[in-house]
């Protein structure tokens, strides 16, 4: 009995392994997006994406039959919504309706966007994941998906706003 439950437990790391090797690479790249954290200093994202993997690996045994990387982008989802409400930065709480404050303006690709936005536009765009199972996952309506995915879109597409330039006294 011991002997079958060993083999068991060698055979889901193997697979677990084989799972985190092909797909931790997009994983992480999809977390640093959603933390906006540049991809050579990307702490929180990578302290996401290793919780995510944790519970999936946790419930490894009973995915049989369902796409572990999609419960992982799942669960990475859920954790990056329920941390922005906590996450503190600068001495404030965030919400995922307000921007974000950048120090040094050194931050990610999509720090412009708030954290609604970035999980919208990080699920649809990037992960292409369908309307309509991005509202259900966020527990909106699919409308207000839509709107959210327009106007982060058109976010990203206007100039960021001009650096200002330092004055230097003679």
């Amino acid at each position: 009995m011991r002997e079958r439950q060993a083999v068991r437990h060698r055979r889901r790391a193997r697979e677990f392994e084989a799972f985190v090797a092909g797909a931790a690479g997009r994983l992480l790249h999809a977390a640093t997006l959603l933390t906006a954290e540049p991809p050579d200093d990307n702490a929180r994202a990578r302290q996401l994406l290793t919780a995510a993997l944790a519970r999936t690996y946790a419930d490894w045994e009973r995915l049989r039959g369902e796409d572990p990387y999609d419960h992982t982008r799942q669960e990475l989802a859920a954790r990056f919504a329920r941390t922005t409400w906590r996450y503190h930065q600068h001495g404030r709480l965030c919400s995922p309706h307000h921007r974000e404050p950048v120090a040094g303006g050194g931050g990610g690709l999509l720090e412009r966007l708030t954290p609604q936005e970035r999980l919208v536009l990080v699920l649809r765009l990037y992960e292409g994941v369908a309307e309509e199972q991005t509202a259900a996952q966020l527990g909106l309506p699919a409308e207000r998906v839509r709107a959210i995915c327009t106007r982060a879109t058109a976010a990203m597409r206007s100039t960021p706003p001009a650096p200002a330039a330092e004055v230097t006294a003679p």
